[in-house]
């Protein structure tokens, strides 16, 4: 199956439109993140924003298109802080563990983000969609560039991607959000993960088990 196209949101031209659409954006992650998507108003969006309640439509034609614009911030977010983590790893199972500690970070700092994920599926299940289409289609193609290498099997494709997409998430549930301070470190969790990686995605593994 392949990844749904880019999404695009329409950008300010002017650097104070860009800080006035970043405040828009940073008050729905906390309203929508606390309230929830049918309990959150503009008007109290506006008010956490600091900006009129008239400029919302410059930027916005509705709730809705704001929910929008936020899950293509939040993934661009998560998609920007793994290309951070991960530049200049040449090693994919490297990468891997690097691109999972960067993502349990960004958790622990927003963990509003799961409920507005979750929300997007009966919200507007296009970006729902979207949202986990793109993060997959990532992970897939850094697989492929690490098979290229021989250093991941040949095989490796959609589903692995996928797999390693289901364990990031719930990873980050438990030891993000939920997170416990008896709890391992997230260099411990990162760490962990990539163990069980290595020996299901090394070339040693077979590659007629399927």
């Amino acid at each position: 199956m392949a990844s749904d196209p880019e999404i695009q949101i329409k950008q300010p031209r002017t650097k104070r439109g860009q800080v006035t659409m970043r405040k828009l954006l940073d008050a729905a992650t906390a309203e929508f993140g606390e309230r929830g998507f049918h309990e959150a108003s503009i008007s109290s969006i506006t008010s956490r924003a600091g900006v009129a309640l008239g400029t919302f439509y410059t930027y916005f034609q509705s709730k809705d298109a704001l929910f929008r614009a936020l899950i293509v911030d939040l993934s661009g977010q998560i998609r920007a802080d793994a290309s951070a983590a991960i530049a200049g790893e040449l090693d994919p199972l490297a990468i891997e563990r690097r691109a999972l500690h960067a993502f349990l970070e960004f958790a622990s700092e927003h963990k509003e983000i799961y409920r507005i994920i979750d929300e997007a599926e009966f919200v507007d299940p296009e970006m729902y969609r979207y949202h986990y289409t793109t993060i997959a289609g990532r992970i897939a193609q850094r697989l492929r560039d690490g098979s290229k290498n021989d250093a991941l099997r040949a095989d490796i494709g959609e589903i692995e991607a996928w797999a390693i997409m289901g364990m990031n998430v719930f990873l980050g549930l438990r030891y993000a959000v939920w997170r416990a301070a008896d709890d391992a470190g997230l260099d411990d969790v990162s760490r962990t993960a990539n163990e069980l990686l290595e020996r299901g995605l090394s070339r040693g593994t077979s590659e007629t088990a399927r």
